[in-house]
């Protein structure tokens, strides 16, 4: 008779896996709160002290620790380790179904302690999905109750040797991706902890990567879920990889200047129109209208609800290649249907907080903290004889935080609530300003100037006051700091230095 071992934490399932296994024939072996379980549901079931001789002790520390066990898991099925369990009275385990004890639920918990996360550590469930997993030719291993109807299949059938591997493979992830929470958690307090440990496992398949010739996918942290894992698409093509990335971008950058009443377009990750309005639709007409020409094909991002009249301005102007936002009338979804039956329309939860970033390098990564936005007006100053009225202080702050979230070198106009024009991604500084000043077209007048990084000389703030902006916002920290103030004072230009670089790579 085959014999089956059954140790679960969550319980999922159980009861008609272990019922569907009685009836192949199995023996069932099994411990504690699903002994119990399995009892409760009538299901046939030996208790692991009665195979060991031996009874849990140390409060359940130790129950399957032991030859009995192990020895089962993980003999060969040749005669020479056949007849040396048969030597110990040991009979041989078929089908191990284990997961593991729920360490990253409790110590997700507000206020855990140390002797709490300590007790919800396992160690006897990683010990015997490693042993089964090891041993998968001849032990089935399952951690996943969504695999329970799959495998009492595969064993009416005949488990072939691919099923047999495919679940080791995710055995072995599991128990990785529980050492790494746990690792995690005791370096949670480390702005940079000495070990990273990365989990990750493939949460969907794109369409492709950056370029049609290279694949691409989403993965996400093991027993975490994003905002990505929550969208719903109501239509449009697959997405692909930079459709993933910008719109990222986008939706971030949307919740930073406000839910319910901003809006932004972005392309290349980077931001190409912003605006602050009353409501919705007026943020979008005039995000829209800072950069119609790079608007085509790019990412709209509305933190809010598209009603029938938002989405009959969307479809007036040229074809986004993604549409996301909060949610959609259905006159709204039925109009992208027919007439932007390409645009992928997305429906989303605002974006979770942002983890340490990482970058791949030869050999590694690079890690770093995420750089938060801080608009800190107390602590910021105004260096010039010129101070910004309450007006600007809203453009410089809007100009501000949309060049945070530009490439560098970035510059951003502000005018009107609205972002009117961006510089991004220039190695010269006041090429930045002059790209700006030229997508600006003179909407920029007794606007704001935002830099993400100091300038240099004083040409890029001569650059800005020539488009007519009435303010300028940076780090400061050049050498120099006095000929660039002077040079806004000759201009009467306000300049507000932030203390802080948004660098952006």
């Amino acid at each position: 008779m085959p014999r089956a071992l059954l140790s679960v934490s969550d319980k999922r399932g159980l009861a008609a896996f272990a019922r569907g296994l009685h009836d192949l024939g199995y023996e069932i072996v099994s411990t504690g709160g699903t002994l119990e379980a399995l009892r409760r549901a009538d299901v046939p079931a030996t208790a692991v002290a009665d195979v060991t001789g031996f009874p849990e002790i140390l409060d359940g520390r130790v129950k399957t620790l032991h030859p009995r066990i192990h020895g089962g898991l993980l003999a060969r099925r040749d005669e020479a380790h056949l007849a040396e369990l048969r030597e110990h009275d040991i009979t041989p385990i078929d089908l191990v179904a284990v997961n593991l004890y729920p360490f990253r639920e409790t110590v997700a918990r507000p206020g855990v302690e140390w002797p709490e996360a300590l007790e919800n550590i396992d160690i006897g469930g990683p010990s015997m999905l490693r042993a089964a997993a090891k041993n998968h030719p001849a032990v089935l291993v399952v951690v996943d109750p969504d695999d329970y109807e799959a495998v009492l299949d595969a064993i009416r059938a005949g488990p072939d040797e691919a099923l047999r591997r495919s679940l080791a493979r995710k055995a072995f992830a599991h128990s990785a991706a529980y050492d790494a929470a746990i690792v995690s958690w005791m370096e949670r307090d480390e702005a940079l902890p000495e070990h990273l440990n990365v989990a990750l496992e493939r949460a969907e398949v794109l369409r492709y990567g950056e370029n049609p010739h290279q694949p691409g996918a989403r993965y996400r942290e093991v027993g975490q879920r994003g905002w990505w894992d929550s969208v719903v698409q109501h239509s449009g093509m697959a997405l692909s990889y930079l459709n993933l990335f910008d719109a990222d971008a986008a939706w971030r950058l949307a919740f930073e200047l406000g839910e319910g009443r901003a809006a932004v377009i972005a392309k290349h990750a980077n931001p190409c129109g912003a605006a602050l309005a009353a409501d919705l639709g007026a943020a979008y007409d005039a995000a829209f209208e800072a950069d119609p020409k790079s608007a085509f094909g790019g990412v709209v991002a509305l933190p809010g609800a598209v009603d029938g009249e938002l989405a009959g301005a969307i479809v007036a102007h040229p074809k986004a290649d993604v549409l996301i936002a909060r949610s959609y009338a259905p006159e709204a979804l039925e109009l992208f249907a027919r007439k932007r039956k390409n645009m992928r329309v997305l429906e989303a939860q605002p974006p979770g907080r942002r983890g340490l970033e990482l970058r791949r390098i030869d050999g590694g990564f690079l890690v770093q903290q995420p750089d938060p936005v801080r608009v800190e007006r107390s602590a910021w100053k105004v260096v010039t004889e010129a101070q910004p009225t309450d007006e600007q202080w809203r453009d410089l702050e809007l100009a501000y935080r949309v060049c945070a979230f530009t490439s560098s070198n970035a510059i951003v106009f502000a005018a009107g609530g609205s972002a009117v024009a961006v510089g991004a991604g220039q190695q010269s500084r006041v090429d930045a300003v002059e790209i700006a000043a030229k997508k600006a077209a003179g909407r920029a007048r007794g606007g704001a100037c935002a830099s993400d990084a100091f300038f240099p000389f004083r040409d890029g703030v001569d650059a800005a006051a020539d488009a007519g902006v009435a303010v300028v916002v940076q780090p400061g920290g050049s050498i120099r700091d006095e000929q660039v103030i002077e040079a806004a004072n000759e201009r009467g230009l306000a300049m507000v230095l932030t203390g802080e670089r948004h660098f952006r790579h």
